[in-house]
């Protein structure tokens, strides 16, 4: 389904027990609404479910001008309002993450998962994609996502964006939101691996340090897409805390 915010065609699919609470997943930069399936679907049976695309990638539109992240921000709480969702429950993978920290930062959220979320500059070594994909392939379920996972894992995110895209992309590898993250009330969850080559795990209990209502759940030998490669304790972990 699509809807337009901010003159931008937002594509999501939402499904789920409509009277419940809504778990809102937004992805990493350079994926769409199927790298987040997998730790979505087995929630839909007593949540409501929204995934995104979030704009810029996957079937949405891109900003027409660079947005920050405020603007990204400002774009969910529209799209939040029009889908009349309340206090949602967040659940956010790397720059998804980060929009999910400032969101929560602002407005009223009823619980975050933060997903290796970076909230400050990071000098992000090339992530092992051989290892990533070989990780995933052991994951019942997640041959799908391979072709997918090849083109956008480990990719050259700067080099393959749009001129738009690409500033969007500066802009928030630049963009220090510590002193927003501090303002953050609801209760967190962070899961992070300890072989993260993107964002580093010490950020994790940076962030436990930062957030007054947080724990961390760190995953022994595991990257940047940890959620994935544990995908059954990520399931577990999360049904403990939601």
């Amino acid at each position: 389904m699509q809807i337009k915010v901010k003159d931008v065609n937002i594509n999501y699919v939402r499904y789920g027990k409509k009277e419940a609470d809504t778990i809102v997943y937004l992805h990493g930069w350079g994926q769409n609404i199927d790298m987040m399936r997998p730790l979505a679907d087995p929630f839909s049976t007593d949540f409501n479910i929204l995934i995104v695309d979030i704009p810029g990638y996957g079937l949405s539109d891109e900003p027409k001008t660079v947005w920050t992240c405020y603007d990204y921000v400002e774009c969910f709480k529209e799209l939040f309002e029009q889908l009349d969702i309340k206090k949602p429950i967040l659940v956010g993978h790397s720059f998804g993450g980060k929009i999910s920290l400032l969101y929560a930062s602002k407005y009223d959220v009823k619980k975050m998962v933060l997903l290796a979320s970076p909230f400050k500059k990071e000098v992000a070594r090339q992530p092992l994609k051989v290892k990533i994909l070989k990780k995933l392939k052991q994951v019942p379920g997640l041959n799908k996502l391979e072709n997918f996972a090849k083109k956008h894992i480990g990719s050259d995110d700067y080099r393959h964006a749009s001129d738009i895209m690409r500033k969007i992309l500066v802009d928030t590898v630049n963009l220090d939101i510590t002193d927003e993250v501090k303002k953050i009330k609801c209760p967190t969850l962070i899961i992070w691996g300890t072989m993260d080559e993107a964002v580093p795990v010490e950020r994790a209990y940076e962030l436990e340090k930062l957030i007054a209502d947080s724990g961390v759940v760190i995953y022994d030998n595991c990257t940047h897409y940890a959620y994935l490669e544990r995908l059954n304790q990520t399931i577990n972990v999360l049904w403990n805390f939601l």
